[in-house]
């Protein structure tokens, strides 16, 4: 994966999906020839089991009482002003259909819904109202959803390709309620479960051979329940109600009961577009020599994390050479240290921000546009993001939207992908490239590339975060600074060409960042001066600034089965960095071998090298106590150049299931001579179909 604003453009994107499903889903399902990799005989969606996803918005209210204190809120007022709030939602379900000689349908349902993940705080959709208590005098209470779910019969009419329901049956749901005290400040927080029921209508429409889409309400009562604040010493009763309009897809299993491995098809149609994946990420590392401790320091007794995500890529075509791709996610997990303490941290996997509980995200929603303008056709196949079909050599694409600037700068077929490849920060990308981003890495932006021969010439400009570290995009900052008052322009330039019979690429890729930022050497300066803490002297000395970079990115095949790969970087280390993490200068060196030649052609194995460094007085104010992005460790006394070295192996389970082991060796983390060395241990599981 988490919109206010933006959530409902793209909740309507996925019910604009399932419309036009709705409009060709009959010739679709008469003609299954068009579909990439449809059955021969599409299965009746109404008669067996199928899984799927869904999106949507919430909205609902809440009564309370205690001890003189009486009052109702409703959950669509966002709590955090800074961040990407709302009632958005993402979740996943699976049933079941049973089909009648008389066309009624009957069947169950099951589901998990997980809303918007708005601060750092953990709190997800919700309510806040202030009161006044004989006991604790003026205070705030709040309530917050953290996971729903249900468990509903299903009953209804299907005439041909559609399918028209009611449903009811058992709710749940998970949520932190708050209570704060405003002379005191001390805040309480509880979690509870209630238990409910669940009620709603729908209409699902065939959209392929074994795909339907749907569109559902459901309304979700919950009666009164007490909650006890010990630290308020105050008990509280309150009920809860929540309404959901959901946009969901459903995949329907053949006949002859549920699939596993490969035979779960991904929709690929010459108008729509469904692909999925999910990654689960299990790192851990031992203790290690580490003498004092610090603020964004990686702690010396080992620690153990997990990450998980779940992504559908859904696309539709809107006109020649044009493509809509919205892309709802659910995340959960942590970075080790709430991610911090290592420049290069050790998984690609996890956020700037993190939940104990899974949340929704929309983390992409864009449109891409393509001219074709002549030479060698190329042939295209169906991926994540990537309808099937043909493109010229000459071309210009177009990219609008929301998503990673490494979507289309910084690529490498063997080191740019944390799901598949390595999971270093430093191994994936550049580290200097300090690309713009939010919390979780994407960005409100458009770029532009140009095709032409054995040459690319990429440019794009995007949104920064209000503040360098921040974390929350200007787009939502609410005045301020005004959408892209502080921006980005990227650029890169692409060579590709063939050594010894085989291909490989050479890529220049250079940034501008323009915004308020502050520069080390004048905070140093205000903190001898005054006497404040460094971290506070840079953001008092942050003006409207320039900070440039510029890496140099190789990819160069050697036979079938052998690929190597490179990387350097440069970024002006008098100026902090912005988005991505604490480094200044960095080189990278790999290589990623097939499992051919040991009889495992779907096997990866790879090796990385990458050296870290910073400048001398970004080295002087982390030596000051100052903070960055990922580290400080309050001291800095002897910098050093961090040291990573990194081998995974990719163990194909199917074609679509890969089991990868990851390694990681870093010497001086953060740059500190003082701590480490550190080893890293990882497992990983990465499903797409």
């Amino acid at each position: 994966m988490r919109l206010r604003g933006f959530s409902g453009v793209a909740a309507c994107s996925l019910l604009a999906l399932c419309a036009s499903g709705a409009n060709f889903g009959r010739a679709l399902a008469a003609d299954p020839p068009s579909l990439k990799q449809a059955p021969a005989a599409p299965v009746d969606p109404w008669d067996g089991f199928y899984v799927g996803g869904h999106i949507g918005w919430t909205w609902g209210g809440s009564s309370w009482s205690g001890a003189g204190v009486a009052g109702s809120f409703g959950i669509a007022q966002p709590l955090d002003s800074f961040q990407e709030s709302g009632s958005f939602l993402a979740g996943v379900q699976g049933g079941y259909n049973y089909r009648l000689p008389n066309r009624l349908v009957v069947g169950g349902e099951i589901d998990a819904t997980f809303p918007t993940f708005p601060d750092p705080n953990g709190l997800t959709t919700g309510g806040v109202a202030n009161f006044v208590s004989p006991a604790i005098g003026a205070a705030s209470y709040g309530e917050n959803v953290r996971a729903a779910g249900s468990a509903r019969a299903r009953i209804g009419y299907a005439p041909d390709n559609w399918f028209y329901y009611a449903t009811a049956g058992l709710a749940w749901t998970h949520d932190r309620q708050s209570l704060a005290e405003t002379a005191s400040g001390v805040t309480d927080t509880v979690n509870i479960w209630r238990f409910g029921w669940a009620a709603g209508a729908g209409v699902e429409t065939r959209i392929a051979a074994n795909w339907t889409a749907k569109l559902e309400y459901l309304y979700a009562g919950y009666p009164d329940k007490s909650s006890y604040f010990p630290s308020n010493g105050v008990s509280l009763r309150s009920n809860w109600n929540e309404q959901e309009l959901r946009a969901g897809v459903n995949y329907h299993f053949p006949p002859d009961g549920v699939p596993t491995g490969d035979s779960l098809s991904a929709l690929d149609s010459d108008r729509v577009n469904f692909h999925a994946q999910s990654t689960f990420v299990e790192q851990a590392y031992p203790s290690f020599h580490s003498p004092y401790q610090g603020a964004n320091i990686l702690p010396g007794t080992g620690e153990g994390r997990e990450t998980f995500d779940l992504t559908l890529f859904a696309g539709l075509r809107l006109w020649q050479g044009a493509e809509a791709w919205v892309n709802p996610e659910i995340d959960q997990g942590f970075g080790f240290a709430n991610t911090h303490g290592v420049a290069g941290f050790p998984s690609g996997e996890s956020y700037k921000l993190g939940s104990e509980y899974p949340y929704g995200r929309v983390q992409r929603y864009f449109i891409r546009q393509t001219f074709n303008l002549g030479g060698e056709s190329q042939k295209v196949d169906p991926d994540l993001n990537q309808f099937a079909g043909t493109q010229t050599s000459d071309r210009v694409v177009m990219t609008v939207g929301k998503f990673a600037v490494t979507d289309i700068f910084d690529t490498n077929k063997y080191a740019n992908n944390a799901k598949g490849d390595f999971l270093n920060w430093a191994a994936i990308n550049a580290a200097t490239f300090d690309y713009a981003g939010d919390g979780w890495g994407y960005t409100y932006g458009a770029a532009a590339e140009w095709y032409v021969d054995r040459w690319t010439v990429r440019g794009g400009v995007f949104d920064l975060s209000v503040t360098p570290a921040g974390g929350a995009l200007n787009t939502f900052s609410y005045g301020l600074d005004p959408t892209f008052g502080q921006f980005q322009v990227v650029g890169e330039v692409e060579e590709r060409h063939e050594l010894w019979g085989e291909p490989g690429k050479i890529k220049v890729t250079g940034f501008v960042s323009r915004g308020r930022a502050g520069q080390y050497d004048a905070a140093l300066g205000l903190a001898a001066a005054t006497g404040i803490d460094p971290s506070l002297a840079l953001a008092y000395s942050r003006h409207y600034d320039s900070r440039p970079g510029v890496s140099v990115n190789l990819e160069q095949q050697v036979s079938e089965n052998v690929g190597v790969f490179a990387r350097a970087g440069w970024a002006n280390g008098g100026i902090e960095p912005w988005d991505f993490t604490d480094v200044d200068g960095t080189v990278e060196a790999g290589v990623s071998v097939g499992g051919a030649k040991w009889g495992r052609p779907d096997d990866t194995w790879g090796l990385a090298g990458v050296l870290n460094q910073i400048s001398s007085a970004h080295q002087a104010y982390l030596n000051a106590g100052g903070l960055g992005i990922l580290i400080g460790d309050g001291r800095l006394p002897s910098a050093s150049t961090e040291k990573i070295i990194e081998t995974y192996y990719n163990y194909a389970l199917t074609a679509s299931t890969k089991l990868g082991f990851d390694y990681q060796f870093i010497a001086d983390p953060a740059y500190n001579t003082q701590r480490g060395p550190v080893s890293f241990f990882a497992a990983r599981v990465h499903w797409q179909f």
